[in-house]
């Protein structure tokens, strides 16, 4: 599965405002919950709720909120670039840039497990996300992660 099955330009926030964990979750989920059909506060509750088991922060200036929610047929993947940097309780204790937001049915763990994989692997590529925090918008976000979704 490649990432732009699930990520729709309109998912994708280009510069977000928020200077905290919750703020940038929320502004993270409101496109996604729209596109998924999905309570925008209850979207908000799961992913808030993942992240109190352990922050989804991985380090290296990246964070991958992620959670399952009931409605069928949700799988769907939100994007976000801070410019600033956030303090997302990433393992490296470092600002945060970049954010992929994944959100999947309760019932699809493989397909969950997939997604996170694959998402984690592309950030591994240092010219990558160097081309993503140098982005000037969603356009432009949409199209270095299709070059990239296609290559890999």
């Amino acid at each position: 599965m490649k990432i732009l099955d699930v990520l729709q330009k309109d998912a994708i926030v280009s510069n977000l405002k928020s200077r905290d964990k919750k703020g940038v979750v929320s502004e993270l989920a409101a496109p996604v919950s729209h596109i998924a059909g999905v309570n925008h506060e209850e979207l908000v509750r799961i992913l808030m709720d993942r992240e109190r088991l352990g922050s989804t922060g991985i380090g290296g200036g990246i964070a991958i909120p992620h959670g399952k929610i009931k409605a069928p047929g949700s799988l769907t993947v939100g994007f976000g670039l801070s410019r600033k940097g956030v303090d997302f309780e990433s393992m490296d204790s470092r600002p945060t840039h970049i954010f992929f937001l994944l959100i999947t049915p309760e019932n699809s763990t493989g397909l969950h497990l997939k997604l996170l994989a694959r998402i984690s692997r592309i950030l591994k590529n240092e010219p990558f996300k160097e081309r993503l925090l140098n982005a000037s918008g969603a356009d432009e976000i949409f199209n270095i992660i299709k070059d990239e979704d296609e290559a890999f």
